[in-house]
């Protein structure tokens, strides 16, 4: 209690207590849909609850089929579902946790021919225009949501949450954007709130007066045409009146042009928003988005600007977030990089959701670091993502390992991706697997380049030094065959994100992949950029003045004239991260990065680069250029292993040189470590 007196303080909400403020909050993986997958759920799930969360809410549960977010997804609608679902309450409660189930209708949101929304207005995120509900159609899904809610109460879930935020339904029917009906559901603001309101009082009138009701209320929209920060507070308390517990906080829409969780966010970015919320309301308040660490939710509690904290992806990173703050051992939470590229991307391309810090997550019962009476000796030689999570997993699992790192630090490629603004989190992985390593007393030898005699040699005995040796010497920049890339002015993404080179007032960046938009980004950063400044530069404005949160943005002022080319002629960014990579294109957009697609490049000199676009000439008078041509594998190691009849695992940027791809990478290095 003395760490975190504040996040470890139980709370009652009715007849339920929960053991402390920390909510895991709602997050889709995937396992919701199916019926074979729910004991996947239930340890997934149960995982988090013996990791000490106070409450666990579910992925998102429509309350009939035209809220599904796509076709045959999760819903909650029969009783043998419900009682199907005990075989998930009861695991959280063996556990010793609380669970709620989140009812959630996807309407214009849902990826399907047979959505439905408030009007027909079309979701930019779906190819599907949904059908306007009726009049007796929306007072039918009023209800459908109650009977979910009910329905939830015989599967033995402790409380209920209703989904009224991030532009589903219920947000749909609250924002003139998106209802532009004349009847009893909408017109003026007070027939807007009728829905949610309607649901919420409905639903307490099925569960009684005891069930926790959680409402997740939208408090900035960021859309065009959102609700008023008036309109925001005159809702919450209208969901008071109507019977609600808690009012759990949501920001922005799936649709805004704004970046409310993905790394470049500050961390509680949003908290002075819950807090103003808190003020006028007299029913508890959870702060979410973008807290990651127990640190900062203390610090928010203890501000008296929340009265819980949700976090879903921390705890998706790390299990056991609560149990370490708790035990005093918060410097070994695996903390979340909000990367979103295991599990939102992910979940929006139809995939099971996971982690890329913890490849483990939704995978409990498939990907298990079983502990072993083998006393083997572990040789991993390189310290990048790949070598790390090896290292670890099978230190977890009881083997004795050494670690070789040529280099003076561990982190490998992963130390040139945390240079990069908006990725300086990527850095708490680093500790997190420096700290594992001493926790698990792995010998660790920096500076030291790993010899086919050192991995081959024998032991006082005789016996071999190492019974299993793990290559992960990752990769080295691409130099492509290009005239003139000898001269002084080219140089190499390496050099630049590493500080060994610093580039001119005019930058060419060669290769427009992840890693020439991330150097882009660093080459046209203001390192100066206040958290005021990320909020001016989106346009997030004061919702008592602005409608929605949303404003006018304002321009950045680039530290260099950079321009990024490609040979393909495909829309640069292309291949970015779906949650995520709209956001990287904006801001080299905002930078004034000049983009050039389809060249061919022909020769660099004292005048600068020269190629040719659609078959003309064309040079670029630059200080520097900068090459980000892809990746090599560092092989010779393992080349030289396998000639003397080394066996040997090959994992990460040794095995395949794509980009810098640390989700494939530390998850390799997980499966090869659980199957020594």
């Amino acid at each position: 209690m003395s760490h975190y007196p504040h996040l470890l303080e139980p709370l009652t909400l009715g007849p339920l207590t929960l053991r402390n403020r920390v909510v895991m909050g709602s997050m889709h993986t995937g396992l919701e849909d199916r019926v074979r997958d729910l004991p996947a759920l239930a340890a997934y799930l149960s995982e988090r609850a013996r990791g000490g969360a106070g409450l666990i809410v579910t992925g998102g549960y429509a309350p009939d089929k035209r809220g599904w977010l796509k076709p045959l997804a999760s819903e909650l609608t029969t009783r043998l579902q419900a009682m199907r679902h005990r075989e998930v309450t009861g695991a959280v409660h063996d556990a010793g946790g609380a669970i709620a189930l989140q009812v959630l209708h996807a309407g214009r949101y849902g990826y399907h021919p047979f959505s439905v929304s408030a009007s027909t207005r079309r979701s930019p995120i779906t190819p599907f225009r949904p059908r306007a509900l009726s009049t007796r159609g929306v007072d039918r899904t009023a209800t459908a949501f109650a009977r979910t809610a009910a329905l939830a109460v015989k599967a033995g879930y402790d409380a209920v949450e209703i989904m009224g935020s991030e532009g589903y339904l219920i947000n749909q029917f609250l924002a003139p954007r998106t209802n532009d009906r004349t009847d009893a559901w909408g017109g003026t603001a007070a027939k807007r709130m009728r829905f949610p309101v309607e649901v919420v009082r409905r639903t307490r009138e099925l569960v009684g007066a005891d069930l926790p009701i959680v409402y997740r209320i939208s408090l900035l929209d960021l859309v065009e045409d959102g609700q008023t920060w008036e309109e925001v507070v005159e809702l919450a308390h209208l969901l008071e009146e109507a019977g609600v517990t808690v009012l759990n906080t949501g920001i922005g829409w799936h649709e805004a042009r704004v970046p409310t969780i993905i790394t470049q966010v500050p961390r509680g970015a949003w908290r002075s928003h819950t807090a103003r919320l808190r003020a006028e309301v007299g029913v508890p308040v959870c702060a979410s988005n973008r807290i990651n660490t127990p640190e900062l939710a203390e610090e928010i509690l203890a501000a008296g600007e929340a009265d819980l904290v949700s976090m879903a992806r921390p705890l998706l990173a790390d299990p056991e977030f609560v149990a370490k703050a708790a035990a005093g051992r918060a410097d070994e939470i695996n903390t979340c990089i909000a990367c979103n590229q295991a599990c939102l991307d992910h979940v929006f391309a139809n995939r099971r959701a996971s982690c890329l810090v913890n490849p483990r997550a939704a995978r409990e019962t498939t990907l298990v670091l079983a502990p072993t009476r083998r006393r083997a000796r572990v040789a991993v030689v390189g310290a990048g993502p790949a070598g790390l999570a090896a290292a670890v997993s099978a230190a977890e699992r009881g083997l004795a390992v050494t670690l070789f790192e040529r280099s003076t630090q561990l982190g490998g490629q992963f130390r040139l991706a945390m240079a990069v603004p908006g990725k300086e989190e990527f850095a708490e992985t680093l500790r997190y697997f420096t700290r594992r390593l001493e926790v698990l007393g792995v010998e660790v030898r920096l500076g030291v380049t790993a010899t086919l005699a050192d991995l081959t040699a024998r032991d006082h005995t005789g016996a071999p030094a190492y019974d299993e040796v793990v290559v992960a010497t990752g990769v080295e920049p691409r130099v492509p065959e290009l005239e003139g890339v000898e001269h002084p002015s080219v140089v190499t993404y390496a050099d630049v994100l590493s500080g060994r080179v610093v580039p001119g007032r005019r930058v060419a960046v060669v290769g427009a992949g992840g890693i020439g938009v991330d150097v882009s980004h660093w080459l046209t950063h203001d390192p100066r950029e206040t958290e005021d400044d990320w909020r001016a530069h989106w346009g997030v404005g004061d919702p008592s003045l602005h409608r929605g949160g949303l404003t006018e943005p304002k321009p950045r002022t680039p530290m260099r004239e950079v321009t990024l080319l490609q040979r393909k002629t495909t829309p640069i960014g292309a291949g970015l991260g779906k949650t995520s990579g709209w956001a990287h294109r904006a801001v080299l957009k905002q930078s004034g990065v000049e983009r050039v697609t389809g060249v061919s490049y022909d020769r660099v000199d004292d005048e600068g680069l020269h190629y040719t676009r659609d078959g003309e000439a064309h040079v670029l008078a630059v200080d520097h250029v900068v090459l980000c041509t892809g990746q090599e594998s560092v092989r010779g190691l393992h080349d030289e292993l396998v000639a003397a009849g080394v066996t040997v695992h090959l994992i990460g940027g040794a095995d395949v040189a794509a980009e810098l791809d640390a989700k494939r990478a530390i998850e390799q290095g997980t499966r090869v470590a659980a199957g020594l």
